[in-house]
């Protein structure tokens, strides 16, 4: 049959250009620079089992190839997702029989965050015998992924995200390399292009090229590429968001500082990271009425009324209607004055209460509903404090083995000045009482002229 019908697809630019030796790799200097510690071990020929953590597209399989490459190992991939343990016991078997002839095995598990546990107990023994060298690639936080005896024996390099410098000279080696990039066609960037071109790959060298194909593709030879044919080429940016692995945690952090350091910018834009990046919405929402409570407190009361009004608009109208509400709420609750002193009170009431699990209830605040109760001086000395002026009887009202413990202490800012007001009258209406009683009735019966309302 003739050619003229059969279909031809060429590899993508990113597997063409993948480096073929540590010269042609980008980026990650500090650990494959001169002198870097693993450019250091390749040299030796003497590398151990370790995990490679990074975002994506930063070189992680293809460090792993050149691993392998450099020290004359077997290179052996490994799926976390379709391989068990059988085949483990092949690649065990095999390595064995090249390490009999005096070559290593590198087994390279891409994803290595879906191990499951079989599969890590199935390689435990054999990565700590040097049967095998494992690589395992991740953009994962490991010790989140990863059990600790695996961690134990396979040291973690952390991969950054490529550089605008590391980035650009990609670049220009993808449009000047005739024989695996696009040197053939003579295209060239204009500065604004090769700007939006590495704005828009964040860090990821496999993005970028897979956009400068797609430019490519729609440029004619010679051309200029500019900055509307990258975006035009790149379409919708995909963020940069995991919802259940590390990146979920530190965005989430991320707002949480902000807001707590009343910066809205910086809680809008993290919390529209998380909402382009697919969050749950109704995590957002528990999370922006912790804080209402964690870190605003009274200082603003209303604060918590406007998280809990925000989460209940969002479930009304959900997505992208309710998003609103989520910014609204945020920005107030950014720029509402901040106070830490409920938790903190909370946290001292808890440890109390932890360390004095069994004091009793002072009998005076004890409940009497049978005559035996009251036989036995349940609520014998308790006083109703609307029995006397302003509603205020000076009476214990902790353990006694607590003595006068302070909890709560009011802030000086917002409605918690207020507060430290309303307390300082108790306290000062406390001491009068207790002077009158102690001047006027020895019996313990002392009043006070009524004072102006708390």
């Amino acid at each position: 049959m003739s050619s003229l019908f059969s279909a031809q697809v060429s590899e993508p630019l990113a597997s063409r250009l993948r480096p073929r030796s540590l010269n042609e790799f980008v980026g990650q200097a500090h650990l494959i620079g001169p002198g870097a510690p693993l450019r250091s071990a390749i040299e030796r020929r003497a590398i151990d089992s370790m995990i490679l953590w990074g975002p994506p597209g930063v070189g992680k399989t293809t460090l792993a190839r050149l691993l392998a490459r450099a020290t004359d190992a077997e290179f052996v991939s490994f799926s976390a997702v379709s391989d068990g343990v059988a085949r483990v016991r092949e690649i065990v078997a095999d390595a064995q029989k090249l390490r009999a002839l005096g070559r290593g095995t590198l087994l390279f598990v891409d994803e290595i965050h879906r191990f499951n546990r079989a599969q890590q107990d199935a390689f435990l023994p054999h990565v700590e015998a040097g049967t095998v060298i494992l690589v395992g690639a991740t953009t994962e936080n490991p010790s989140f992924a990863l059990n600790g005896a695996l961690l134990s024996r396979a040291r973690v390099l952390v991969l950054e995200p490529l550089t605008h410098a590391d980035l650009s000279a990609l670049a220009e080696r993808a449009l000047t390399d005739t024989d695996r990039g696009l040197g053939s066609r003579k295209l060239s960037l204009e500065p604004d292009a090769t700007t939006q071109l590495v704005t828009l790959s964040d860090g990821d060298a496999r993005k970028m090229l897979g956009v400068l194909e797609a430019a490519a593709s729609i440029a004619s030879d010679g051309d200029l590429l500019t900055a509307e044919t990258i975006t035009q080429a790149a379409q919708r940016r995909v963020p940069r968001y995991d919802s259940t692995g590390e990146e979920h945690y530190n965005i989430i952090s991320a707002l949480h500082k902000a807001l707590r350091g009343s910066d809205p910018q910086g809680a809008l834009y993290w919390l529209a990271r998380m909402i382009e990046g697919g969050e749950d919405p109704r995590y957002i929402s528990r999370r922006l009425i912790r804080m209402a409570t964690e870190d605003i407190g009274l200082a603003d009361p209303q604060a918590l009324s406007m998280a809990i009004a925000a989460a209940e608009t969002w479930e009304r109208l959900g997505s992208p209607e309710g998003d609103l509400a989520l910014a609204e709420a945020t920005v107030y609750l950014a720029t509402a004055p901040k106070s830490n002193r409920v938790y903190v009170a909370w946290k001292a009431a808890l440890d109390a209460a932890r360390e004095t699990p069994s004091a009793p209830v002072p009998k005076h605040l004890r409940n009497a509903p049978t005559g035996l109760m009251k036989e036995l001086g349940y609520g014998a000395g308790y006083q109703y404090a609307f029995d006397a002026p302003n509603a205020f009887i000076p009476q214990d009202y902790l353990p006694e083995s607590l003595g006068q413990r302070t909890f709560y202490e009011a802030g000086g800012f917002g409605f918690e000045r207020d507060i430290a007001k309303r307390m300082a009258w108790w306290q000062s209406l406390r001491q009068r009482l207790a002077d009158s009683t102690a001047d006027t009735h020895p019996d313990g019966q002392g009043s006070i002229d009524e004072e102006s309302e708390a």
